[in-house]
């Protein structure tokens, strides 16, 4: 008896500077997976970018890519990236041809911010990392930005999901529509995982819930921190909206997390502000305006204070990411 061939399915993985090497490694360990559960499709993961050579991750490492060839029969490409600026002109003009020709196209972290820059996600849902959903609203606004883990577009054709392990979570159930959901339950599994994440869970709601464990006040509290990041609250509000008095509050923080309120509050926003000095093109005054703080000069002491350097030397530390890695006998 013959048994046929199985179908081969090539998908380009584009990572930018400063992508997630996690959610690179999901998407991986998924296609890997799901070729261990069903027989039918081989799935390759490739991965490439425009000129080829080695991409430095966020985390400082290098990967090495091949050069994205010409002309390629790919199924899908999938852009891993933590930059919100528009990529490369000669990519966005694959990338429009690609979708004129029916490719799956998927964007992970800040990569749905690419597609959408090319017009791709014009009147679709489509998600991104919790820290550029406000400013990616703002500057693509034809597109439903949800808080969610992942999306996949009706017609199965466009992929988005947040930062780290969210492109496990988006590729099983991707990979659960083309083959049934015994394989997305199976390759969670595979994977060690209790099971895939579902596309409405919020990114951030686990934070609250973990970081205020054994108190729902403390839990709730911390939600209203994080949901008005840009017009932070006084502690005194946050204590009557919770229904407690500042004291009691107080108590809380410092029984839980060892800090004060006011503290914490101003770490959080500190985070996201580092987060989209290091993944947006805003400028430094927005990006302070943004998180709360009232002048640049207001922005840059705070920033300065918590992690030991201004805002400006951050912006400067992922530009140096972005620099090529030299190659031998380049000149110093």
């Amino acid at each position: 008896m013959i048994h046929a061939e199985p179908a081969r399915r090539r998908v380009a993985l584009l990572p930018l500077p400063g992508f997630s090497m996690l959610a690179l490694a999901g998407v991986l360990d998924s296609l890997g997976a799901a070729n261990e559960l069903q027989a039918e499709v081989v799935w390759q993961g490739e991965c490439l970018s425009v000129a080829g050579g080695p991409v430095a991750a966020g985390n400082g490492a290098l990967l090495h890519t091949a050069a994205l060839p010409p002309d390629a029969d790919w199924h899908a490409v999938i852009l891993i990236t933590a930059d919100t600026a528009p990529c490369d002109p000669a990519l966005a003009a694959r990338l429009k041809r690609w979708a004129a020709d029916g490719v799956v196209l998927g964007g992970i972290d800040a990569g749905a911010a690419q597609l959408a820059a090319c017009g791709l996600l014009d009147g679709q849902r489509a998600c991104a990392d919790w820290a550029l959903l406000d400013s990616l609203a703002e500057a693509h606004p034809r597109v439903a930005w949800a808080n969610g883990l992942w999306e996949i577009s009706a017609d199965g054709l466009r992929l988005s999901a947040a930062a780290g392990l969210a492109s496990v979570d988006l590729c099983g159930a991707w990979l659960a529509s083309q083959h049934g959901e015994r394989v997305g339950q199976e390759l969670a599994q595979l994977l060690g995982l209790n099971g895939l994440r579902p596309r409405d869970e919020r990114q951030r709601a686990g934070y609250s819930e973990r970081r205020g464990a054994g108190s729902p006040k403390l839990a709730e509290a911390l939600a209203l921190m994080e949901a008005n990041l840009g017009e932070p609250l006084p502690t005194e509000e946050v204590a009557t909206l919770v229904g407690v008095s500042r004291r009691q509050l107080e108590r809380l923080f410092k029984q839980h997390l060892d800090t004060l309120p006011s503290r914490h509050y101003l770490a959080l926003r500190l985070a996201r502000a580092q987060r989209l000095l290091q993944q947006s093109s805003q400028s430094i005054l927005q990006i302070g305006l943004s998180c709360g703080f009232s002048s640049g000069p207001h922005f840059s002491n705070a920033y300065k204070n918590h992690f030991g350097h201004t805002p400006r030397d951050e912006r400067s530390r992922r530009a140096l990411a972005w620099r090529p890695a030299p190659t031998p006998g380049d000149p110093p």
